[in-house]
C-alpha cells in the first residue's frame, strides 16, 4: 500500500539532458521518458516541470548542527529544514557538539534526531579522537557498529596533529570502509588566534595571518600515509592552491584522496576583510583570487571531488566581537546550490551532470550511502531536487530557516533556485517552504 501518492513529474530537464517524464511510486523511481505516463497508476499527481532541472537529491559531507549543546544557534530539526531547503536530501553532521560524538550513544542520539524530523537523513560524523583533544582514538569501531553506522571521522575545526595518531586512524577505519576526513591546519604555522589569510593585507589590517602552507604541508602529509597505510583520507575544505596541486599529484599516483571545497571559497575572497566584518571570519580563511581560480578549477577537473557546505550557525553574541576575537564560520546549506550555479554553470566550466557528481554522487559515494546519489533512474529511491536554473533570488539573512544569521550572501544575487526536494518520494521542501507548512 502507498505511503504517499505516486507522482509523476513532467517534462524536466533531467541533468540538463533533455525533457523527461518521471514516475515515483512508493518512494522510487519506476519509469522515465516516453513510457512514465503510461505506467501511472490512477489517482497519480502530477507536477509540471517545464523549465525546471531535475537532479538527485544533493549530499552535504560537512554540515554542524550544533545538537546537542549549542541549541540556540542550530537544532537538527532546523538545520534540516534549512538543508532542504536548499535541496538536499541527506547531511553529515560534523562531532564538534557538547557532548563531543565520540562515542556510539550521541552518535545514535545525533542519528535519531534525524530520523525524527525527517527532512533529510542525518548521518552523525564520529570524533577521530576523544574529546577532540588530539590525544587518544575516540570509539571508532563501536561508532561504526552503532545503529548509526558512523563511517566519516574528523575532529573537524581541530587537525588531527599527531602523525603517528592520524596513521592509527587510518590504518583502524580501514577493516570497515571508513575514511577520516581532515582539517588541514599545522597549528605550529597557524594557531587559534590565526583568522585571515597571510600576506600584504593581513599586515595591512594588523589581523594574526594563515598561512597556505599551514593547509598545504598537512595535505601532503596525509596523502603519504594514505599511500603508506591503503586507506582512504578525505580532505576537508581545501582553500588553496598548493594544496590543489599536492591533491593533483597525489591522485596521479594512485592514491585514495577525495577533496571538498566550500560555496563560500568558490566565490569569495580575502578583500572582504578590509571591513573587519566577523561575518566573513572563516577557517580556513577566505584567500586570494588567485586561489578562488585554482578551486574553481579543480572541482570542474575532478581534482576536488565534492562541494561540502561547512555549514556553522552561531548566535549573534558570538559572532558581534572584534574580528579577532568573533568565532568562525558561515551559514550555506540553504545558498550552496545556487553559489555552484552561479560561480560554474552559469560561467560555462560545468554542466548539470557535473553538479549532480561534486554535490550528490561523490558525496554520497566518500561516506558510504548507498541510498543517496544514485541519479534519475529506475529503480532508485526517489530522492530528487527540481531546480528553477534560471531564477535570480536576492538572499535575506533574515528569511533562512536556521537558527542563526551568520549568513555571508546577505544581500547578493544569486541565480538559480530550488523549487521542490523530495525524500523516498515525500516532498520535504517546495518553493521554500517545508513539509507540513505547504499542506497548511
Amino acid at each position: 500500500m502507498s505511503t504517499q501518492p505516486a507522482l509523476l513529474i513532467r517534462g524536466a530537464d533531467v541533468l540538463g539532458e533533455g525533457s523527461r517524464d518521471v514516475l515515483v511510486v512508493d518512494g522510487t523511481v519506476v519509469a522515465t521518458g516516453p513510457d512514465a505516463a503510461a505506467q501511472a497508476p490512477g489517482g497519480t499527481q502530477q507536477l509540471h516541470a517545464d523549465g525546471l532541472v531535475l537532479l538527485p537529491g544533493l549530499v552535504d559531507l560537512h554540515t554542524h548542527l550544533r545538537e546537542p549543546g549549542r541549541e540556540d544557534a542550530e537544532t537538527v530539526a532546523t538545520g534540516s529544514q534549512a538543508a532542504a531547503l536548499g535541496g538536499f536530501t541527506a547531511v553529515l553532521a560534523m562531532a564538534n557538539t557538547d557532548p563531543v560524538t565520540d562515542n556510539a550513544e550521541v552518535a545514535e542520539r545525533v542519528h535519531d534526531l534525524g530520523r525524527r524530523a525527517g527532512y533529510v537523513d542525518v548521518h552523525p560524523v564520529g570524533a577521530v579522537t576523544k574529546g577532540l583533544r588530539g590525544e587518544e582514538l575516540a570509539e571508532l569501531g563501536l561508532m561504526a557498529r552503532s545503529r548509526a553506522r558512523v563511517r566519516v571521522f574528523s575532529d573537524d575545526g581541530r587537525c588531527v596533529q599527531d602523525a603517528r595518531l592520524m596513521r592509527r586512524a587510518l590504518e583502524y577505519v580501514k577493516a570497515f570502509g571508513g575514511v577520516i576526513s581532515q582539517h588541514s591546519q599545522d597549528p605550529r604555522l597557524a594557531d587559534g588566534t590565526a583568522c585571515c589569510h597571510e600576506g600584504e593585507l593581513s599586515g595591512r589590517l594588523g589581523l594574526p595571518g594563515w598561512p597556505s602552507v599551514a593547509e598545504e604541508v598537512v595535505v601532503a602529509r596525509d596523502v603519504m600515509l594514505a599511500r603508506h597505510t591503503g586507506s582512504r583520507v578525505h580532505v576537508a575544505h581545501v582553500s588553496t592552491a598548493g594544496s590543489v596541486e599536492v591533491l593533483r599529484w597525489a591522485k596521479a599516483q594512485g592514491v585514495a584522496v577525495t577533496a571538498e571545497v566550500t560555496p563560500h571559497h568558490l566565490m569569495l575572497t580575502q578583500d572582504l576583510l578590509s571591513g573587519y566584518d566577523p561575518t566573513f571570519k572563516v577557517n580556513p580563511p577566505l584567500r586570494p583570487a588567485e586561489d578562488v581560480e585554482a578551486l574553481r578549477e579543480a572541482l570542474a577537473d575532478g581534482t576536488i571531488d565534492a562541494v561540502a557546505t561547512d555549514h556553522a550557525p552561531h548566535v549573534r553574541q558570538d559572532k558581534e566581537h572584534a574580528f579577532v576575537d568573533a568565532a568562525f564560520g558561515m551559514l550555506g546549506l540553504e545558498t550552496a546550490l545556487a553559489v555552484v550555479i552561479s560561480t560554474m554553470v552559469a560561467g560555462g566550466r560545468m554542466g548539470w551532470a557535473d553538479v549532480a557528481r561534486v554535490m550528490s554522487t561523490a558525496p554520497a559515494r566518500i561516506a558510504g550511502l548507498t541510498s543517496q546519489g544514485r541519479g534519475v533512474q529506475t529503480g532508485a529511491p526517489a530522492n530528487l531536487t527540481l531546480v528553477d536554473p534560471t531564477r535570480v533570488v536576492t538572499v535575506d539573512a533574515a528569511r533562512s530557516r536556521s537558527l542563526s544569521r551568520n549568513n555571508p550572501w546577505h544581500g547578493r544575487e544569486l541565480t538559480g533556485a530550488v523549487h521542490l526536494t523530495m525524500l523516498r518520494g515525500r516532498v520535504t521542501a517546495r518553493e521554500g517552504l517545508v513539509w507540513g507548512e505547504e499542506e497548511q
